[in-house]
């Protein structure tokens, strides 16, 4: 961590230094919240906590600035909460151990944070300086932007006297987004019936791991293996020959990371785990031939474990596998407006067992309503023909591209001027909170930028540190080219 204050820009990085030793996982902002606030007062900074929870702070313009449009930095409160199975870390009380490796920022065994750790900190180092120029200046950090984004649902009307919003939570230096997708949870509840466990039976657990996983919509296109998916693969494929009786399944541990981990608890004849072992071995060697390219790590593992008390019975179980295997999964349909962008896709994201019941949960994003819309339905075709249940909740819209935005123009020129080669305007398949901000601020214009993130949403999460220089110059050029107000 020490190494971390020494980089440039140094006011940001130390911010950063302290959001990472401040627990702040989705749903416990309060401890990094509260750390803020209490330094914004000490400041003599205007700060407010909303009704939800988001931090509102005001500073007033520097000299001969008093007369540009107020701008909004916004950045999120929380940070993704996943780590490897062999990482010892409690994210409600435990530090993020970050670290410099070569030209990147990365954290041991977790995620990092960066996303929006940097953004928020870019945000609180020009709060905290006497000598970078703006105009009014208003910083929002909004909670739970990951499990929910209850703090930009919840942000009133009238609370932002900003015209112009910049948002930080994008992740990738050059690229400049104008835009995003929105999304919507969808829950399928299984039902499950119990038998008791066949006399001769072996009980085992066979975990699948050692996968890449990443943001289930940044990283979605990129072919990565969803643990989910390959174990019901393989289940649906040997289940009957092998006399499969499944006493639990899980996998995942957020919607919106693609899952890295699965495992399936489950009962067999011992005579014939000798075939099981030959039958995981194979199917361990088609799948890294498949995924040779991106999922190089690649593992099964087979343990024996205590019987247990009860399993499915065979109709519950292969309702069960039919809909987990036949579940859309990945990209559905690449835009045909934006090319290499990805419009509709699903992410299978976690399985959990509980008594009568196997809950998955999966997120649906698109860059356009019927494409979601088009996928619920299909979902919910599924869930009729496995005698499932589904639900669809906490729905948040997209980010309508606006070509003429005025500041999308300054940024763009301002990028320009700075690093003599154009900028890439784009639309981000992920659920920038933008588009929520529009409902009580209509009128307000937006653009997100940020520095080059890799593989947010897992714990081999990094940030470049060249870009994060390259992003914090753009933030500071671009608040001093503001207009005045007309």
């Amino acid at each position: 961590m020490a190494a971390l204050s020494a980089l440039y820009p140094q006011p940001l990085w130390q911010w950063f230094e302290q959001i990472c030793a401040i627990p702040h996982p989705s749903k416990h902002e309060q401890a990094l919240s509260q750390h803020i606030q209490n330094w914004a007062r000490k400041l003599g900074l205007n700060v407010v906590e909303d009704k939800v929870g988001n931090l509102i702070i005001k500073k007033p313009a520097t000299a001969g600035m008093e007369n540009r449009k107020p701008v909004v930095i916004q950045a999120h409160l929380d940070m993704v909460p996943q780590k490897n199975a062999d990482k010892v870390h409690d994210f409600t009380k435990d530090p993020i151990e970050a670290y410099v490796d070569g030209d990147w920022v990365t954290a041991n065994g977790t995620t990092l944070g960066a996303d929006n750790g940097i953004g928020m900190a870019s945000a609180l180092a020009i709060l905290g300086s006497s000598e970078i120029k703006h105009g009014p200046l208003e910083v929002l950090l909004t909670i739970d932007e990951e499990a929910g984004m209850t703090g930009a649902f919840g942000l009133q009307p009238g609370v932002l006297q900003a015209e112009i919003l910049i948002n930080t939570d994008s992740e990738q230096e050059g690229e400049i987004y104008m835009g995003c997708a929105g999304g919507v949870d969808a829950e399928f509840s299984v039902p499950v019936s119990w038998q008791s466990v066949p006399a001769g039976s072996q009980a085992v657990t066979l975990s699948l791991s050692g996968l890449k996983g990443g943001h289930s919509g940044v990283n979605i296109h990129l072919g990565r293996g969803n643990a989910n998916k390959l174990l019901a693969r393989f289940l649906v494929a040997e289940a009957q020959e092998l006399e499969l009786q499944l006493s639990s399944i899980s996998g995942g541990s957020l919607r919106n990371a693609i899952p890295r981990e699965a495992a399936v608890s489950l009962c067999l004849p011992a005579a014939k785990l000798d075939l099981l072992q030959q039958k995981i071995s194979r199917f361990q060697q088609l799948v890294q031939q498949e995924l040779a390219a991106v999922e190089p790590a690649i593992k099964l593992s087979l343990s024996q474990t205590s019987l247990p008390e009860q399993v499915m019975t065979p109709a519950s179980q292969r309702k069960l596998l039919n809909l987990l295997h036949a579940c859309p999964n990945d990209v559905m349909r690449m835009s045909d407006e934006i090319p290499g962008v990805t419009e509709t896709s699903l992410n299978m994201g976690v399985i959990n067992t509980s008594d009568n019941q196997v809950q998955v949960l999966c997120l649906i994003r698109s860059l356009i309503d019927s494409g979601r819309e088009h996928v619920e339905t299909m979902l919910a075709s599924l869930a009729e023909l496995a005698g499932a249940e589904v639900s669809f909740s906490g729905a948040y819209p997209g980010w309508k591209p606006d070509p003429s935005s005025p500041v999308m123009k300054i940024v763009n020129d301002t990028y320009q001027d700075i690093y003599q080669k154009q900028p890439v305007i784009m639309v981000i398949h992920a659920g920038l909170e933008c588009g929520l901000f529009k409902k009580p601020y209509p009128e307000m214009d937006m653009v997100s930028i940020g520095p080059t993130i890799r593989y947010p949403h897992g714990p081999d999460e990094m940030v470049n540190i060249e870009t994060v220089g390259q992003y914090w110059q753009l933030l500071l050029a671009v608040l001093e080219r503001i207009p005045a107000r007309s």
